[in-house]
């Protein structure tokens, strides 16, 4: 899929141009790398401002509407621009909107949430920057992700089980996704999540948020204790990738409606097989890799969708 929509050179694109309130977008910029592409600006639309909320500032949104142009050749062009000035554009391919449904699917840990579930535990026993730094070089692809979750799970050995309950009660969603997730449902949209991190923590927030789609990893347990292993394999990379497409499946939605967001080396494969791959907050490998990139909130997805403020 990815390949071959590289040779669709004339794919329309829509650019979402994000704004601090009171500053003017770089619409210019868009008009040159448009024409440099030998494409043009069609229409132009102010969408309007995403309010301040607890932990995000609010933004002006801008979408610019281009024809001629391969979308994700745009949107390359476009982040070397902006990214270096500290501005923010996303472009996505223009059919890829919510007149029909769509699939959007969420890495967990420091994406639809602000900590690493890992560290949270971890810190229970101690050694909370021990774990934090071997997460960090897994999450920069410098680690096997299953091995190096191995040891952090390790760490863990001997915590009671109803140390589920105060980690539930510590995690606290990101900006924005319990607007996000509302908005999508509304829209019949479908939202899963798959996670390197724990069911144990994962499944009831997801509940609670309203996410159907749930996959992670278990923690092996005796006698009311964590024994420090996984049950099962590993929800890495490959699987993580796998768990789209069974989502996609399942909900009945071509891959070629679904969007993937994660900040993560092991989201790598899923960023890539989902038509829109979206680093959130993340690495800077996971970044290049991306199709395009967020930061702060996530609620601004909706609007890049499509979706009304």
């Amino acid at each position: 899929m990815r390949i071959a929509s590289l040779w669709r050179v004339t794919e329309p694109a829509i650019a979402v141009l994000i704004s601090s309130t009171g500053t003017d977008p770089d619409l210019e910029a868009v008009r040159r790398s448009a024409a440099e592409l030998g494409g043009r600006v069609a229409e132009v639309s102010d969408l309007g401002t995403l309010p301040a909320i607890e932990g995000a500032r609010a933004i002006g949104l801008h979408q610019v509407e281009v024809a001629g142009a391969h979308w994700r050749e745009l949107g390359r062009r476009l982040r070397r621009l902006a990214e270096p000035a500290g501005q923010r554009v996303v472009v996505r391919p223009a059919d890829l909107s919510v007149d029909a449904p769509l699939l959007v699917v969420m890495d967990v840990d420091s994406t639809l949430i602000t900590a690493e579930v890992i560290e949270l535990l971890a810190a229970h026993v101690g050694r909370e920057a021990e774990v934090a730094a071997v997460t960090e070089r897994a999450m920069r692809g410098e680690l096997d992700f299953a091995q190096s979750l191995h040891q952090r799970v390790a760490v863990l050995e001997g915590l009671p089980t109803s140390v589920f309950a105060e980690v539930r009660a510590a995690v606290r969603p990101t900006p924005g996704v319990p607007e996000l997730i509302r908005t999508l449902t509304a829209a019949d949209c479908a939202v899963g999540v798959v996670s390197g991190g724990f069911a144990e923590i994962v499944e009831p927030l997801a509940a609670d948020l309203g996410i159907t789609y749930t996959h992670a990893n278990r923690l092996e347990v005796a006698d009311g204790r964590l024994t420090g292993r996984v049950a099962g394999a590993v929800v890495d990379r490959a699987e993580k990738a796998r768990r789209l497409r069974a989502y996609a499946e399942t909900a009945g939605i071509p891959l070629e409606r679904t969007v993937a967001v994660g900040d993560g080396a092991n989201d790598l494969d899923m960023l890539a097989l989902a038509r829109l791959g979206i680093a959130f907050n993340a690495k800077p490998a996971v970044r290049a890799a991306a199709d395009t990139s967020l930061t702060e909130r996530l609620d601004v997805l909706a609007p890049i969708l499509g979706l009304p403020l």
